[in-house]
């Protein structure tokens, strides 16, 4: 876990006003571990700390803050939950961005120096030798989270619906999404922050805006599309593709994209089918075998190599 620079950064641009709560410390069974965090503002919040009521009343309590806050809460009778176990929230409230690098180390209780665990967790972070949360005497230090995967997103039908509408509150990915027309994009749907619709009539004529280290998923309502999208992907560059299809259609686009002078080597970075097929062909089953495999690949610091989407 980590402080979401990006998302906190878009949560004041839209709200101007936004509380903080993350786990610091946790003794015994909790709903979430120690990092997990929420932001919370008039009307809204994203993020979770585990649901539930201790969620609900943190949610609730939070924007009454005016200055950081610790608060040790027992999850029993009073909370009405059973894990038994207890947690400590700080509760931080923010109207602009903090001046933070790569890490975030602040005073949030009391008034003792900083202790020499956050000083050694910030030297770690600065080394490159990387380190956690560390909550000591007061202080709190938390590395930030680097900026989001970008993950392009080809296509907005079922799937891609599916997809993004999994993906997005994750806060993990910078997705652009691509379709021919406003239209063809849901309506009256609250889009997540690190999502941005990209309007293109001729949808792969939008390849060559994609950054080097892109990720794509392609699965357009057309064939002769996801076609080109190959193509022009091959030619232009990135991280991992998937295309959605069958084996059968597969075969034919190898075919067809050897032809455009593609190497099979080339071809064979290009995933088809995406997901787990054993999941079955409903959208959604469709979007948490690719989501599963993308968030697993980024923990195991495989996100770019044979990753299967």
């Amino acid at each position: 876990m980590s402080f979401d620079a990006a998302g906190l950064r878009d949560a004041l641009a839209e709200h101007g006003h936004v509380a903080r709560v993350v786990i610091v410390a946790h003794q015994g069974s909790s709903p979430r571990e120690t990092g997990a965090s929420m932001l919370v503002w008039e009307g809204g919040q994203s993020g979770t700390i585990g649901g539930g009521a201790l969620e609900l009343e943190a949610a609730r309590l939070a924007l009454k803050r005016t200055t950081p806050t610790i608060t040790r809460v027992p999850l029993g009778p009073s909370l009405g939950q059973c894990c038994g176990g207890a947690v400590t929230l700080a509760t931080e409230v923010f109207t602009k961005m903090p001046d933070i690098e790569t890490s975030f180390a602040r005073r949030v209780d009391g008034d003792a120096a900083q202790p020499m665990a956050i000083a050694r967790a910030i030297a770690n972070t600065r080394n490159g030798s990387g380190e956690g949360l560390v909550f000591e005497n007061g202080w709190l230090f938390e590395p930030v989270q680097p900026a989001r995967t970008p993950l392009w997103v080809w296509g907005a039908g079922h799937v891609g619906r599916a997809i993004v509408s999994t993906l997005a509150p994750t806060q993990a990915f910078d997705i652009t999404w691509i379709d021919s027309g406003p239209h063809r994009f849901p309506e009256n749907q609250d889009i997540q922050s690190s999502v941005t619709e990209l309007t293109a009539i001729n949808i792969p004529d939008a390849a060559h805006c994609a950054p080097l280290e892109a990720h794509h998923l392609i699965l357009t309502y057309s064939h002769a599309f996801d076609l080109e999208l190959c193509h022009r992907l091959l030619s232009h560059g990135f991280a991992t593709a998937g295309l959605i299809g069958s084996a059968t259609k597969w075969t034919r686009f190898r075919s067809r994209l050897q032809a455009l002078g593609h190497t099979d080597a080339q071809i064979a970075r290009i995933r088809c089918p995406i997901g787990q097929p054993v999941l079955g062909k409903h959208p959604q089953a469709i979007a948490v075998g690719v989501a599963s495999e993308l968030l697993m690949s980024m923990q195991t610091e495989t996100l770019g190599k044979d990753v299967a989407v």
